[in-house]
């Protein structure tokens, strides 16, 4: 079975839009480097146009990257949100045993980033609080640890 991709639709078209500017604006660029480096001479010592190789390759690389994301997208509808349960798409503030709060939005792995506090639902952490309401305790599985959280909010945007 393919790999899918948990994605918001904001996410998806952000993808797609990156994804057109690479196919359009930004290969046009990287064509217009290689025949000015070509301009140049002797290919075999000629530094600026393996660095224009270079781009284009990494460029190929990220097309096929997000091809391959959003042929295998599944665009994130969140079976909690009537109930007011941690899910998809849900920004959750949680409580840790030492009485901090922090907030946290709940994401498919294509969108996470710890440090903007978006966490993946296949995280430790994401597993763990996924299903919670508001009022509830979990305890967190981590690499470092296991310690002990309580859901003080959930909300979801739009």
């Amino acid at each position: 079975m393919a790999k899918e991709y948990k994605i918001t639709s904001l996410r998806l078209s952000d993808l797609e839009k990156e994804l057109n500017y690479l196919k359009t604006t930004r290969e046009r660029e990287i064509a217009a480097m290689i025949a000015e480096a070509r301009s140049y001479g002797d290919l075999s010592e000629n530094s600026e146009y393996d660095a224009a190789k270079n781009e284009q390759a990494k460029l190929y690389g990220r097309i096929a990257e997000i091809e391959d994301i959003l042929s295998h997208a599944v665009i994130i509808e969140d079976e909690n949100e009537a109930s007011g349960r941690v899910g998809l798409g849900c920004t959750v503030v949680v409580e840790d045993e030492h009485g901090v709060q922090t907030e946290y939005k709940i994401t498919g792995s294509q969108e996470a980033n710890p440090m903007e506090h978006k966490l993946s639902d296949d995280s430790p952490f994401g597993r763990s609080v996924v299903g919670k309401a508001a009022g509830e305790t979990f305890n967190v599985n981590a690499p470092n640890g296991s310690y002990t959280m309580k859901v003080i909010s959930v909300t979801r945007e739009g």
